[in-house]
């Protein structure tokens, strides 16, 4: 049964990228072009409730979005309850940090590449701090490879940063991005990020540093997740631009 909520999720700060999940997981969850770093790139091909990699991670640094079964990895240990942070029966969820690092393209497009060394140049700082206040931070890289994956995440524009489920900017702003366009031969916005009155095609670390923190400690609401959601009309050109390319008989070269 093919999941939709369910997939890894990888603790960057843990893994030691040994490239086991990668070269194990027989669905192609996995970007091997990546290896040995754990990237997943195709979510819908996890299957449902399988612990497979996550039981072979030594460290310990693998998780799954949507596991309500109770599996911990092999390597975790129950830390004893710190004065403070008493759930008294109540759902303990809000200890997790998920971050959700969502985007087009990390092989050509400057502001996709650009915001993703961004973001992990944050979570290097942040996670032990987060971890120090007693959060645990999970970190999530899905590429947006079809109009079926961007569906399946409600996914508004490219690149995207959501936290706990929240995009990280109140709105979509955007401009024409070349490289995108380049990708499927018509012309395709990016995502720009409004921050302290300038916009940027790749955002600042302080905004980010500043979203994160925001949505952890901060007393913002999530968005509702039942409003009507249609792929918008950009990522759409996006996806039939990219398909039509890829069955160019040239291969894409005279598009």
């Amino acid at each position: 049964m093919m999941p939709t909520t369910w997939y890894p999720v990888i603790d960057y700060s843990s893994c030691t990228e040994c490239g086991t999940c990668i070269a194990d997981c027989p669905h192609g969850v996995y970007d091997t072009t990546k290896a040995p770093t754990p990237v997943v790139k195709n979510p819908e091909a996890c299957i449902d409730h399988c612990h497979g990699c996550g039981d072979r991670c030594l460290a310990g640094a693998i998780t799954y979005v949507g596991d309500d079964t109770g599996w911990t990895p092999p390597n975790y240990t129950e830390e004893p309850s710190k004065p403070g942070y008493s759930c008294d029966g109540a759902d303990c969820g809000g200890r997790k940090v998920l971050v959700e690092y969502l985007y087009l393209d990390l092989q050509s497009c400057d502001r996709c590449i650009g915001t993703d060394s961004v973001l992990e140049d944050v979570l290097r700082t942040l996670t032990p701090v987060l971890k120090l206040a007693g959060y645990e931070v999970e970190y999530s890289k899905v590429q947006m490879e079809s109009a079926e994956i961007a569906k399946q995440y409600r996914f508004l524009s490219s690149p995207t940063i959501r936290v706990n489920g929240q995009d990280i900017c109140q709105s979509v702003a955007e401009n024409s991005c070349g490289c995108c366009s380049d990708i499927s031969g018509t012309d395709v916005d990016c995502r720009v990020f409004e921050y302290e009155g300038g916009r940027y095609e790749v955002p600042p670390k302080e905004m980010i540093a500043e979203a994160i923190l925001k949505a952890v400690f901060g007393q913002s609401r999530a968005a509702a997740c039942c409003d009507a959601y249609e792929l918008p009309e950009n990522l759409e050109a996006f996806y039939e631009g990219k398909h039509a390319k890829a069955g160019c008989s040239c291969g894409g070269s005279c598009c």
